[in-house]
């Protein structure tokens, strides 16, 4: 085993506490683990906190395909000051009145309503979005302006849980959204603002979900750095893929070096999770069942031998067959070992 390596691969769910950045995280699960290999699927601001899932040695290939999944959040959005970063991190570039009428909870349902759906729109200047190789936040710390292209998004839920003012006086809507991969919800507060005549920034914000992976499943650094067993997520579940458990010895030995296997050869099968009433709530058992539908074109499924996670395959119609698009040296462990 190379220096830095630790024999572990699985996947944990962390609690990003705010203050950290999703970097931050990553190096203290290097400590914790004693691994180099680690990987997250996807950045959280330093000031939001919630639901992060972290990919620890092997296991990091699966980063590519749990990165762009829907995500739920509980947000702050403070009325009355626009900033630089559209966060409460940034600087005040204006403030305008606030109409009494957003104190409404009817009101502010009635607006939030009006979000859902598809829309454009134009990402944060600090953001990490490349341009020609440069992060647009690195370009907008120097004073110059990288010029950013809006984007499709969907809003599918925005529900007001709350309205009320601060300690200094400002108004807020505390509200729960789910949103498409790539949703900016920085931007949401920043063009809310304006679309009420007024002006807004995100005060705060908790990811409640990411993909499949629920806050309630997550644990805290603390908690891990107590028990390094703690929070580890079963990467099946996390896939939503159809699946099958490569138990003879020949196409064993096919998926061990890459070649293509004829999914006729294996039992598909698939998971079904009854939905969990909120994030905080991950004690919904999940039950098997075969899976006979015919396979799509580059649909992935997962292979198993001896109940840890080998590789991922596609479907290619052409040939009927299914071929390698990733392979783990070490197999994946679906739980606590």
């Amino acid at each position: 085993m190379r220096r830095g390596e630790s024999g572990l691969s699985f996947v944990v769910g962390i609690d990003k506490p705010k203050g950290m950045t999703s970097h931050d995280v990553v190096n203290r699960c290097r400590r914790i683990f004693g691994e180099k290999r680690i990987g997250h699927t996807g950045t959280l601001d330093p000031m939001a906190s919630g639901a992060m899932a972290v990919c620890v040695g092997p296991a990091t290939k699966l980063s590519n395909y749990l990165t762009f999944h829907d995500k739920a959040y509980m947000a702050r959005i403070v009325f009355g000051q626009a900033t630089d970063t559209d966060d409460a991190e940034g600087a005040v570039i204006r403030t305008a009145e606030v109409p009494e009428q957003l104190s409404d909870m009817a009101f502010a349902q009635a607006a939030l309503s009006r979000m859902v759906g598809v829309s454009s729109q134009m990402p944060p200047a600090y953001s990490a979005i490349k341009v020609d190789g440069v992060k647009s936040y690195e370009a907008a710390r120097k004073g110059k302006v990288i010029d950013l292209r809006p984007r499709q998004i969907e809003v599918y839920r925005a529900d007001l849980a709350f309205a009320g003012r601060d300690e200094q006086g400002k108004l807020f809507w505390d509200v729960r959204f789910e949103v498409s991969a790539g949703t900016y919800v920085r931007s949401i507060a920043r063009d809310l603002g304006v679309s009420l005549g007024t002006c807004a920034h995100l005060g705060a914000l908790r990811r409640l979900r990411s993909g499949r992976l629920s806050v309630g499943e997550c644990v805290s650094l603390e908690a891990l750095e107590s028990d390094a067993n703690a929070g580890r997520i079963d990467p099946l579940r996390l896939l939503g893929t159809r699946y099958a458990s490569v138990d003879d010895a020949a196409i064993a030995k096919a998926v061990a070096n890459g070649a293509a296997v004829n999914p006729a050869a294996l039992r598909l099968l698939e998971r079904f999770e009854p939905e969990s009433p909120n994030e905080q709530d991950s004690s919904c058992t999940p039950y098997v069942a075969p899976s006979d539908a015919p396979l799509a074109e580059g649909e992935i499924v997962a292979l198993l031998r001896e109940n840890q996670l080998v590789a991922l395959y596609g479907y290619d119609c052409g040939s009927g067959m299914l071929k390698s698009r990733c392979g783990f040296s070490q197999g994946v462990t679906r739980g606590i070992i």
